[in-house]
């Protein structure tokens, strides 16, 4: 199962690097925390009724924005966000009803409350639901048309077995790139930027690229419309904004480097929106085409396409290993140094303690210690579970 191999290259060392990072107020970000909210949201509440879960995934969420009138100083929503949930779940345990439209509807709402500005769900939100109930092939009605208690899976129950093949890969340390792309999307959406700059938007995207020792960024961030009341304060807020963009750069070392911050406004458009969001205006977001787990999109490095918000947090391999190739990349790297990778294959069926491959690569690794670390990890997926559920974990 275990496989540990020596390598001492790194991402640092190739001549050219690329890294992007979709924000918060991205609707595929938005997509990707909805989805994951709706899973959590109704396991607690399978939880709390229950005593277990059923089973579930809600992992094809859909975004298409809304419509909004805006000009300087206005921004108004005239045309409600569409979020549509297309998946499989139960909706009742034995003649128990699970409010599974409510449940999709706050998850919804908190999320996008959280990352726009002014968000009303009363007005803003309508919820669509696309969940069924069938059964797959050789599945029993227990899986999704559950008729009692007993038919639902405890957490920390053990036993159990990958819900789906799946490809996963973890690496650590970040790059100097990608931790500076992280870290700009971070500050803009932090709450300390928030409250000095009340007129940011939410959906920050950061694109970077690397040739040797030479730094290229771009940040795009709208402004409220409602704050803005002219071109001309629009870009002395830019420029005011820019200032502390290089000072953050600045501050993690980095001397030789471009920053183009919204690119549209060349032409004479500045970037603004109701809410903070181009969802304000019609554009569509989907789970899974934005960040891999780590908060980054990295072609450079080994990556999967698993989009693991919104799946099965008791026995979906795609989002349980996910979280674990990252986390044990970053243990291994703490523990042996150097550039860190973990790979992770199973197949259906296979049991969670015992996937089919554990792939490890590193400078200069500690085998029996590696060994010992991907045990636990793999002996522990039920507290992963239980952490997914109650905590939360960030997937994107």
């Amino acid at each position: 199962m275990l496989q540990i191999h020596r390598d001492s290259r790194s991402v640092e060392d190739l001549p050219y690097e690329l890294v992007e990072r979709k924000g918060v107020g991205h609707p595929d970000t938005m997509c990707d925390a909805m989805a994951e909210r709706m899973s959590r949201y109704y396991s607690q509440h399978c939880l709390k009724e229950f005593g277990g879960v059923a089973h579930h995934w809600f992992d094809k969420v859909t975004l298409y924005g809304g419509g909004a009138d805006i000009d300087y100083g206005r921004g108004e929503i005239t045309a409600p966000y569409r979020v549509k949930v297309f998946g499989k779940g139960a909706y009742r345990v034995g003649s128990t009803e699970i409010p599974v439209q409510d449940i999709m509807f706050r998850a919804a709402s908190d999320v996008l409350s959280q990352v726009t500005t002014g968000f009303d769900p009363s007005k803003h939100l309508v919820v669509e639901l696309g969940i069924v109930d069938h059964h797959g092939s050789g599945r029993g009605v227990s899986r999704y048309q559950p008729q009692s208690v007993a038919d639902l899976v405890k957490v920390r129950s053990g036993g159990l077995v990958s819900n789906d093949t799946n490809l996963l890969h973890g690496f650590a340390p970040l790059s100097r790139l990608e931790n500076l792309v992280q870290g700009l999307e971070h500050l803009i959406n932090g709450s300390d930027f928030k409250q000095r700059h009340p007129d940011s938007g939410w959906d920050v995207k950061v694109f970077g690229s690397r040739r040797g020792d030479k730094f290229s960024l771009v940040v795009n961030m709208p402004f409220l419309a409602a704050h803005i009341e002219s071109m001309d304060q629009y870009w002395a807020r830019k420029a005011v904004i820019q200032q502390e963009l290089n000072e953050f750069i600045q501050g993690l070392g980095i001397a030789d480097y471009e920053l183009l911050m919204n690119a549209t406004d060349r032409n004479g458009r500045p970037y603004l929106t109701a809410l903070g969001s181009v969802a304000d205006t019609g554009d569509v977001g989907v789970v899974g085409r934005g960040n891999r787990v780590n908060g980054l999109i990295t072609p450079m490095r080994p990556m999967s396409i698993e989009a693991p918000a919104g799946k099965n947090p008791l026995d979906h391999t795609g989002k349980i290993y996910n979280v674990m190739a990252m986390r044990l990349a970053q243990q291994v790297h703490e523990k042996c140094g150097g550039a860190t990778q973990v790979h992770i294959f199973t197949s259906k069926e296979a049991p969670l303690e015992s996937p089919d491959e554990v792939v490890v690569t590193a400078p200069d690794p500690d085998e029996a210690m590696v060994a010992a670390l991907v045990e636990e990890a793999i002996a522990n997926t039920g507290e992963l579970t239980v952490e997914l559920i109650e905590k939360g974990i960030t997937l994107w």
